[in-house]
């Protein structure tokens, strides 16, 4: 079947996006994939990065409240009025921006849309690519696909409370997913809410990592903690940053691209240049633990299953995780890791320490989970439903 995929991401850093692309090309289909802002070498040499029957383009997006200037630093930052003045504007504007950035985006895309079809199934990453998918897969009379990578209308977003947008927004999520012959996300406990929400075929495809070809033993202790992941708001950075200092001298690195805007006193921490995906396996055994942290503080994160998780699988490293359920669930079931209360530096702390003076029981239990928790196992998923359509 000829595929086109519509997503508000940079495709080139969204390995979901390409492990689905990449699974589905295998099984025979082709794929042309409409992204957000990808970098111009990325696309000159999409074919070594993507393989063949796949093709991507670009649509750009303004950057608008975003400043250029946005990175790790070590103390409070600026103050006084004319600085609390701007930050309220930006968290009163900043829902309406973020919403009218996003729309605007779709706008510009419509017309790569139109040009790319008629294609035979229109693959919707997001909920705001949804809107312009089931308006194209309707004038084709095309198959069409909703891929929910997060819980959209119950994430923690910056800015002022907005109960009423999401409450009407979960309201059209779901008379437009409707429309679609199958929805995809990422997790069990996303896939039941969606569907207590009146969407009946909801399958999940995890954002597992396909399984290393070779994975060298386990240290007998490891040397440090490090989150390899966007660095940025909602990833309960500075309970890692009070854990550290608490830790030390055992080592607390972060590795990742950092959020504009975000600023964070590091205290005790070190940080890594951020490395491609597969070299980030040899950066996490080098290390030995790989910190999986998310704060408490939305449905989202209580049901959501981050990709470090699965890329520690990869590497063969236990996790110290943060105790939500989705994330317990599987951390227990497999033997991963060990579990900490999300904003408590202390239960952080002891995690940490459990694991270090009980690793060869989770290095154990990590390896033998590789055997199921691997994209080869997800992906049979992915094409089983392209298969059924």
């Amino acid at each position: 079947m000829r595929i086109l995929m519509i997503a508000q991401s940079p495709i080139a850093g969204d390995s979901r996006i390409l492990r689905e692309a990449t699974a589905l090309a295998a099984a025979g289909h082709t794929l042309h994939v409409i992204g957000r802002d990808v970098p111009e070498a990325w696309l000159a040499d999409q074919q070594s990065e993507v393989g063949p029957g796949i093709t991507v383009e670009s649509v750009s997006r303004s950057s608008g409240l975003r400043s250029g200037n946005g990175g790790l630093t070590v103390g409070h930052g600026h103050s006084g009025p004319k600085v609390l003045i701007q930050r309220f504007g930006r968290w009163l504007l900043l829902p309406e921006h973020r919403n009218r950035t996003e729309k605007q985006w779709r706008l510009a895309a419509a017309p790569r849309v139109a040009a790319a079809g008629p294609v035979d199934v229109v693959h919707a990453h997001d909920f705001n690519t949804l809107e312009l998918a089931a308006e194209y897969a309707e004038k084709w009379s095309a198959k069409l696909v909703y891929d929910s990578h997060e819980l959209w209308f119950d994430r923690a977003l910056p800015g002022r409370p907005t109960p009423l947008w999401r409450a009407r927004g979960r309201r059209y999520e779901v008379s437009l997913a409707s429309k679609a012959r199958v929805v995809l996300t990422v997790s069990d406990g996303i896939a039941a809410r969606l569907r207590s929400r009146g969407l009946a075929d909801v399958r999940v495809v995890r954002n597992t990592f396909p399984r290393a070809d070779d994975v060298p033993p386990a240290p007998e202790r490891p040397e440090g903690l490090l989150y390899a992941g966007r660095v940025g708001a909602g990833r309960d950075l500075p309970t890692v940053v009070a854990a550290a200092r608490q830790l030390a001298p055992f080592r607390t690195v972060l590795m990742g691209s950092v959020d504009p805007n975000y600023r964070l006193d590091l205290g005790p921490v070190e940080t890594v240049a951020e490395r491609s995906i597969d070299e980030v396996d040899d950066t996490l055994r080098s290390y030995g633990i790989s910190l999986v942290t998310l704060t408490n503080t939305c449905e989202n994160h209580r049901l959501a299953l981050p990709n470090k998780l699965f890329h520690a699988v990869r590497a063969g490293v236990p996790v110290v995780a943060a105790d939500l359920p989705e994330l317990r669930a599987v951390v227990t079931q497999y033997k991963l890791g060990t579990l900490y209360e999300p904003g408590n530096p202390q239960s952080l702390t002891t995690a940490v320490r459990t694991l270090i003076d009980n690793y060869t029981t989770y290095t154990d239990g990590v390896r033998s989970a590789a055997t199921e928790l691997n994209w080869e196992h997800d992906a049979t998923t992915l094409v089983a439903a392209y298969s059924e359509l």
